[in-house]
């Protein structure tokens, strides 16, 4: 199995031992076998594994708050959205609502409070091809959770950056599970066949449903 591009991130005002860890694969083919040793409570799989299909923040703006990153180039600075951050201060407060804090990330990423609807929506299934892996431990682990990924992922890992994400992201999907209503087909079209003209608004498609996804993201904050 290839080795696991782990990235460890830092984030201010967080403790170390709740460092991010964070892997990113495509390709990947054992996931019924992941999916089960979540299913079954394997301690050595505590993870938060994500299908990376509904990972759709062109910015990761769903998955960190700003001024909080403090660790990874390739990261631009996001908007106001929080939802790691809310699982791990959750955990650090008692206050989680889900089994613990990798649970909780993948509760996080829906809209309602039915925490196993969200499991089967934004967890790993066993038919999941693309995976955002994230674990919450001590920097010191790094090794440890990369030596172990690589022997129990079977997929291609890539590197964890928004045009990783960007060519997984299934945009049909996401605005179903978020119920939202159909985006605009605009935008110029440019050279003889429109090429980067397509390429252009797929980019501004991508950007559209991320303000809409954090709008009703925003809404369940608000209402639950």
């Amino acid at each position: 199995m290839a080795p696991a591009l782990l990235q460890t991130i830092s984030l201010e005002h967080l403790p170390e031992s709740h460092t991010l860890h964070i892997a990113l694969y495509r390709n990947l083919t054992n996931a019924s076998f992941l999916h089960q040793q979540l299913l079954t409570g394997n301690t050595d799989f505590e993870y938060a594994f994500i299908d990376a299909s509904v990972v759709r923040s062109l910015h990761l703006s769903l998955l960190f708050s700003p001024s909080q990153i403090t660790h990874n180039p390739s990261i631009a600075p996001p908007s106001d959205s929080f939802y790691i951050i809310t699982a791990i201060n959750d955990a650090l407060e008692e206050r989680l609502k889900s089994r613990n804090i990798h649970s909780e990330i993948v509760f996080s990423l829906s809209m309602n409070n039915n925490i196993a609807e969200s499991f089967r929506r934004f967890g790993i299934t066993p038919t999941t091809t693309s995976l955002l892996v994230v674990k919450v431990a001590p920097a010191s682990s790094a090794s440890q959770i990369s030596e172990h990924l690589s022997s129990v992922i079977e997929g291609e890992p890539v590197l964890f950056d928004e045009e990783s994400l960007a060519s997984m992201v299934d945009i049909a999907r996401v605005k179903k599970l978020y119920k939202l209503n159909a985006l605009g087909g605009g935008g110029k079209k440019g050279g003889a066949n429109g090429v980067s003209g397509k390429a252009e608004n797929k980019v501004d498609e991508r950007k559209e449903l991320e303000i809409m996804v954090l709008g009703a993201m925003a809404l369940r904050g608000a209402t639950n």
